[in-house]
């Protein structure tokens, strides 16, 4: 008889979905992928879009694909759960059909008739210097946008989901979400972890309704069990346990090991960022919630580089073309060769310092931010910027650092680093050597998967609590220790020079923004 105690993680990123199935130790048995090929469109500059109902038919390829090859049978999982990149949204009607294409989290588009709150809330922004604030939120959120743009098709609205919800709903039925996957424009009581007081301003300010949203579920509680149709559509048990998981980089820290405060989780994704777990609701950059995590009723206190790895990709395909060919011949990747060449470069890119900016926020470091890269020279080469770039990933997480200790009065002891740009050795002692801290990379690459496991095996009740789970089933790999005299260079180039850049040249991005806007 097939021993039933094996876990299915799926995975929906931005650039492809997996799944993956991990044992109660937390080894990966096989998984598959399904690329988006596209990953997106844009109907117009700065717009991202992407058919909810894709995301389906790709999570049912990735499982067929995986079946297909005899390694695993279906009868022997236990259970699933779901992992998912975060803050895109899916409009649905009465029925539970997508009314439009979900709005994926890379979006850059912008509402411009923003609803007014009432008035002791219009009184208290105003009084509090923060209304500029507020007008921000208001064009960030997509439902804003929906309402100005596509009257008819919002109010045609009856269930408006992040695509976690909207996944979850496509597996079980059930409009029904994690409360850990709860990021983004929504009128979420960040510090409770629930939907926000009838009362409360977000409501006023996003124009969502209650009725419209899903029910929360804390993570590893069980949401429902898969559909017939769901069942046939991933090759599983009808009934099968649907358990609640993550946002993608919450279950990075929990997949990582993280549940301290002294442990740091480096996530090189699409976005970069760099997150602590706390058991106190705290906000690294003011007026920036924490968001939940994946140990229910805590937090990650988190910092992000928008842009993240994706510079990389902007690299090559602005710089890298010779890079490109000489990767075709040797049949590796792009980043191999830029990887070699920068490696030669001496620490500190000889005065090259990058500060990515390339796509700001709302307080990290601004809305009016740009990027810059200063201190060239005829020295200098694309070798020296390709390294410039990745120093200068590696310096804006360290101030993220700075902003987390400072807020949670703990310090920082260990990193552990995950995501696509921790495969590479270079990155990886750049990293060490850039926070001066001995830096680790998981034994298991897909840490979201791993995460998104872990609560599946606390809810099946294989493991009696997360942090049993963490202890059984996070495994470390290669570990990088910091260089002193490399570390020195990088400690003094990130105060003398790094923290001074955007302070000094604030006052030109704002003169930009006035300009060209």
């Amino acid at each position: 008889m097939t021993p039933r105690d094996r876990i299915l993680a799926l995975d929906v990123g931005t650039q492809s979905a997996r799944a993956l199935v991990f044992d109660p130790e937390g080894s990966l048995l096989d998984y598959a992928q399904a690329l988006f090929r596209p990953a997106y469109s844009s109907p117009a500059p700065g717009w991202a879009e992407q058919d909810p109902d894709f995301y389906w038919r790709e999570l049912g390829r990735a499982c067929q694909d995986l079946w297909s090859r005899g390694n695993l049978r279906p009868e022997s999982i236990a259970g699933l759960a779901l992992t998912c990149q975060r803050a895109s949204v899916v409009n649905l009607d009465q029925d539970g059909l997508p009314l439009r294409p979900a709005i994926i989290w890379l979006d850059q588009r912008r509402a411009s008739s923003l609803p007014r709150l009432s008035l002791p809330w219009e009184i208290i922004f105003h009084l509090a210097w923060l209304r500029g604030t507020l007008r921000y939120l208001q064009a960030e959120a997509e439902s804003n946008w929906i309402r100005e743009h596509q009257p008819e098709l919002w109010d045609k609205t009856a269930h408006y989901l992040f695509l976690s919800g909207y996944l979850n709903y496509r597996l079980t039925g059930e409009m029904a979400d994690s409360v850990a996957c709860q990021v983004g424009y929504q009128p979420f009581d960040y510090r409770r972890q629930r939907w926000s007081n009838p009362r409360n301003w977000k409501w006023g300010a996003t124009r969502v309704r209650p009725k419209q949203l899903p029910r929360l579920i804390p993570p590893a509680g069980r949401l429902g069990g898969l559909t017939d149709q769901a069942a046939a559509h991933l090759g599983l048990p009808e009934g099968l346990p649907v358990i609640a998981g993550a946002s993608d980089k919450a279950c990075e820290v929990l997949g990582c090991g993280c549940l301290n405060l002294d442990q740091g989780c480096i996530g090189y994704g699409t976005t970069a960022t760099i997150n602590v777990n706390s058991t106190r609701y705290l906000e690294p950059i003011r007026l920036l919630p924490s968001y939940p995590s994946a140990q229910p009723g805590a937090y990650n206190l988190e910092v992000e580089i928008y842009r993240g790895m994706w510079m990389v990709t902007w690299f090559k395909e602005q710089f890298a073309a010779s890079e490109r060919r000489t990767a075709r011949e040797r049949g590796v990747p792009t980043e191999v060769i830029l990887e070699e060449l920068a490696a030669q470069v001496p620490p500190g890119s000889l005065g090259l310092i990058l500060q990515p900016y390339w796509t700001p926020g709302l307080r990290s470091p601004g809305p009016e931010a740009r990027g810059s890269i200063t201190g060239f020279s005829s020295a200098h080469t694309k070798d020296h910027l390709y390294r410039a770039l990745l120093e200068g990933l590696a310096y804006g997480l360290r101030e993220g650092r700075e902003r987390i200790e400072r807020r949670s009065k703990t310090r920082i002891k260990e990193l552990h680093v995950c995501g696509g740009g921790s495969k590479s050795d270079l990155m990886m002692r750049i990293t060490a050597d850039v926070f001066g801290l001995p830096a680790t990379r998981p034994a298991v690459s897909e840490t979201s998967g791993l995460g998104a496991a872990m609560l599946a095996a606390v809810g099946l009740g294989l493991h009696p609590d997360l942090p049993t789970a963490v202890a059984r089933m996070a495994s470390q790999g290669d570990r990088f220790w910091p260089d002193p005299k490399t570390a020195e260079i990088y400690d003094r180039l990130f105060r003398k020079v790094y923290l001074k850049i955007y302070g000094a040249l604030s006052p030109l991005y704002r003169s930009i923004r006035e300009i060209t806007a």
